[in-house]
């Protein structure tokens, strides 16, 4: 997963300011999401905001529309009529991405991206959360995909810091110490 750009980072960080200003950063966290599944799941909302020959002011106010419609508040109604108006709805996703890692650090948590071969349990992801949250000094939020190329076990990703617990990496980890001799 990439991580956001400077443009969505930007946008997330004026958001954040305003939300904490107004004591409302989970509420915004929740219609953030909501939003995000509403323009994605949606074609033809998704490609009118795409389109760079349709006015700025006309996507501002079907921004306002759709927003009133969803039952947003009037600070999401405004935020997706700047980010609309400004042709950034493309990059609702990568806002929001920054707007989580903001509320994350807020918190004191951070997130761990987990590709298994197979979906873990509810007592294998408490552990696997509880022991890279020693290690880093965080709480985790586990995201977890099931990637079928692994033969066996976990790969955990929190930023930079990797942690491979495959089939594959022990196997590659074996070799290397019997190769050295």
């Amino acid at each position: 997963m990439k991580a956001p750009s400077a443009v969505a980072r930007a946008y997330a960080r004026a958001l954040h300011a305003l939300a904490r200003e107004r004591n409302a950063a989970d509420a915004v966290t929740a219609e953030l999401e909501r939003l995000v599944t509403l323009v994605s799941g949606d074609r033809a909302l998704a490609d009118f905001f795409a389109r760079p020959w349709i006015a700025a002011a006309t996507k501002r106010t079907v921004a306002a529309e759709v927003a009133e419609r969803a039952g947003l508040s009037r600070l999401m109604r405004d935020f997706l009529a700047l980010v609309a108006g400004r042709g950034r709805a493309a990059q609702l996703d990568d806002i929001v991405a920054a707007y989580r890692d903001l509320i994350d650090a807020d918190l004191g948590r951070v997130r761990a991206r987990v590709r298994t071969a197979v979906p873990l349990t509810d007592a294998e992801r408490a552990t696997l959360g509880a022991k890279l949250g020693a290690r880093l000094g965080k709480q985790v939020v586990l995201e977890e995909t099931v990637d079928p190329a692994l033969l066996g076990g976990f790969v955990a990703e929190v930023g930079s810091y990797i942690v491979d617990g495959s089939l594959e990496g022990q196997l590659a980890q074996l070799g290397a110490r019997l190769a050295e001799g």
